[in-house]
């Protein structure tokens, strides 16, 4: 999402992964985010997008036998963070699925001030994502997509792909048996040179919903429903059916809104 963000704005990408910033050396791993910095600075418009943002921005005073290494990092980022702010042409993206150890000063207006939650795929999206996994490996006409997403709910993508990974394995296997049962009957003949399962069928698809699994609980789900509420008002007050307040306006005729010039330059000499 971020790469295609970058996309529609004609800018340019750099991905990091945040244990990749992180060494033994004490203050190379400080010089590694000035680095990535200073580089997507010089490729300005630029968007710099973190994955795994949570291995190098954790809560502060927690770092335990690492030296303080992790609050340094973290001190670090927010500098650099804090000074991108005079280049308007450099965005700073960051995903994670812990967001419940992120350090909140990074959460602060300026910084990562706009929190987007991603949630697990909706109907239509569990179809898109089972049709773009098998988009390379023929489906028997009998095979209902959308029923096969009706009875995900609750999948991942990560875990739509992962049926259609053992469906597809399961009719390879097939395919094997299949070929090395006609070479021990047919030796001295010539084989068939046509494919013995050329669509994936119920049976394989069967066998992959049978060893699915859900990669993301309840308890998370509910877990990210909490942060979500905690750091996006605008969703808590929607959710819990509250009203945001309204301000009173003080009137156009109102004393609080006349200035005498006199007083104006009063003001502006004092």
């Amino acid at each position: 999402m971020a790469k295609a963000i970058a996309h529609e704005c004609s800018s340019n990408f750099i991905s990091i992964k945040g244990p990749e910033l992180l060494t033994m050396w004490v203050g190379e791993s400080e010089s590694n985010v000035r680095q990535v910095f200073d580089k997507a600075r010089g490729a300005a418009p630029c968007v710099l997008f973190f994955d795994e943002l949570d291995s190098i921005a954790t809560s502060r005073g927690h770092s335990l036998g690492d030296s303080g290494v992790g609050d340094r990092v973290m001190n670090q980022l927010l500098t650099e963070m804090d000074g991108v702010q005079a280049k308007k042409s450099l965005f700073f993206i960051g995903a994670t699925n812990r967001p419940d150890i992120l350090d909140e000063a990074l959460l602060r207006p300026g910084r990562l001030d706009q929190l987007i939650y991603i949630p697990l795929p909706d109907q239509p999206s569990r179809v898109a994502i089972f049709k773009a996994c098998t988009r390379k490996s023929p489906l028997a006409k009998d095979i209902n997509i959308n029923f096969l997403a009706d009875m995900t709910e609750g999948f991942s993508g990560a875990d739509i792909m992962e049926v259609c990974q053992i469906a597809a394995k399961a009719a390879i296997r097939e395919a094997i048996a299949v070929e090395e049962a006609k070479k021990n009957l047919m030796q001295d003949q010539e084989l068939n040179t046509e494919d013995p399962v050329p669509v994936i069928t119920r049976k394989h698809v069967e066998e992959g919903m049978a060893q699915a699994r859900r990669s993301v609980a309840n308890h998370d789900l509910e877990k990210y429903e909490m942060f979500r509420r905690k750091f996006d008002p605008a969703y808590a007050a929607k959710v819990i059916g509250g009203k945001a307040e309204k301000l009173n306006w003080p009137s156009q005729n109102s004393a609080a809104n006349i200035r005498s010039p006199a007083k104006e330059e009063e003001d502006l000499y004092s």
